[in-house]
């Protein structure tokens, strides 16, 4: 085992009843919180529900997808300390990290570039090719996201 694993969090999370599953539960819900919030606009991006005025539902959701990272990210750190080795020589989770920054790209992509264009198709209006290509992409992206997390455990 490398110094990470045998860190006092490392073996706290391998050698506590709790601490891991409640650990895991609280990335899960980080999870379902950040995905949740993006497929809403993706799928707004995508056309449905275009009585819904896309820069608004954007205003609604993206602090949820901001502040499901205050869950996610110390929550997978804590993870990913109680079984580092094992995860740093698995190609699932390089696919993973790999998939995160895809879809971290794409967001961003979209909302320099594309999403400033809003005001024209914001109402009633399908966006863009670009818009809804970035919105089929980032879910793409997310569910391969959550299949590979969900993979980590079998492979």
């Amino acid at each position: 085992m490398g110094a990470i694993e045998m860190s006092a969090l490392g073996v706290a999370m391998r050698q506590s009843y709790w601490l891991y599953p409640a650990v895991e539960v609280v990335h899960l819900a980080g999870i379902a919180l950040l995905v949740g919030s993006i497929a809403v606009l993706d799928l707004r991006l995508l056309g449905l529900a275009r009585a819904i005025p896309v820069r608004r539902l954007a205003w609604h959701v993206l602090p949820l997808s901001a502040a499901s990272f205050a869950l996610i990210v110390p929550s997978g750190l804590m993870l990913f300390v109680a079984h580092a080795g094992d995860l740093l020589g698995n190609p699932v989770f390089a696919l993973k990290i790999c998939l995160i920054l895809a879809a971290g790209t794409n967001a961003a992509v979209f909302h320099a570039a594309v999403f400033r264009g809003a005001g024209g198709w914001d109402v009633d209006a399908m966006p863009p090719p670009a818009a809804r290509a970035c919105a089929a992409l980032s879910l793409l992206l997310w569910v391969s996201v959550i299949a590979c997390g969900r993979l980590l455990a079998y492979t």
